[in-house]
C-alpha cells in the first residue's frame, strides 16, 4: 500500500470476487508472489459432474465456516488490538483457496505505519496477539463443537526433540 495514514490488523477471507479494490490489489500481489514460489493457483470451474457438484458444495460450506471464523478473530482482535478501519474483506487469495479446510489471513498491521511499527517490533505487543488469535480459534473450535485443544501446549510439544 505505500499510505503511511493505513494501519491496523485486516482479517481476508477467499473469493471469487474481492470486496475492494485495496483488497483486489493485495491478493493479486500475494499471488504473483506466490506463482514466483511455484505454487500454481488450481482454477475454478463450474460444477459439471456429480463429483464436481460434491466439490462445489464442500467448498462452499469451507468458506461459510472461512466467514464464521473471520468474524471470531475480528471481534477477538476488536477486544485487543488496533484494526483496520475496513478489517473484514476478500479476495482470491491462491493460499486461501483450499476446498475443504476453513481458512482465514491475518494481516498483522503495515510496515509503512509509525504505529503499526512500533506495535510489531514489541514483544509484548506480539505476546498478546499470539495469544488473543489463539483464543479466536480456540473460540471457533468450542463453537462447533469440536474437542478443546491447547494449541500451545500442541506447539511446544512438537517443537521437542525426539
Amino acid at each position: 500500500m505505500g499510505e503511511t495514514s493505513v494501519e491496523g490488523a485486516t482479517v481476508y477471507t477467499v473469493s471469487a470476487r474481492a470486496s475492494d479494490a485495496a483488497a483486489a490489489k493485495t491478493a493479486e500481489k500475494e499471488n504473483l508472489a506466490d506463482r514466483a514460489a511455484g505454487l500454481a493457483a488450481a482454477p475454478e470451474e463450474e460444477a459439471a459432474g456429480l463429483g464436481d457438484i460434491l466439490y462445489d458444495l464442500a467448498r462452499r460450506e469451507t468458506r461459510a465456516y472461512s466467514r464464521v471464523f473471520a468474524r471470531t478473530l475480528i471481534a477477538y482482535w476488536r477486544t485487543f488490538g488496533h484494526l483496520n478501519k475496513n478489517p473484514d474483506r476478500s479476495a482470491g487469495f491462491v493460499v486461501l483457496k483450499a476446498f475443504d479446510t476453513p481458512s482465514a489471513l491475518l494481516e498483522l498491521g503495515y510496515l509503512s505505519s509509525e504505529h503499526d511499527l512500533a506495535r510489531l517490533t514489541s514483544a509484548e505487543w506480539r505476546e498478546r496477539a499470539a495469544d488473543s488469535t489463539a483464543q479466536a480459534i480456540d473460540r471457533y473450535f468450542a463453537e462447533r463443537g469440536a474437542p478443546k485443544t491447547e494449541p500451545a501446549q500442541e506447539v511446544a510439544a512438537s517443537a521437542r526433540p525426539q
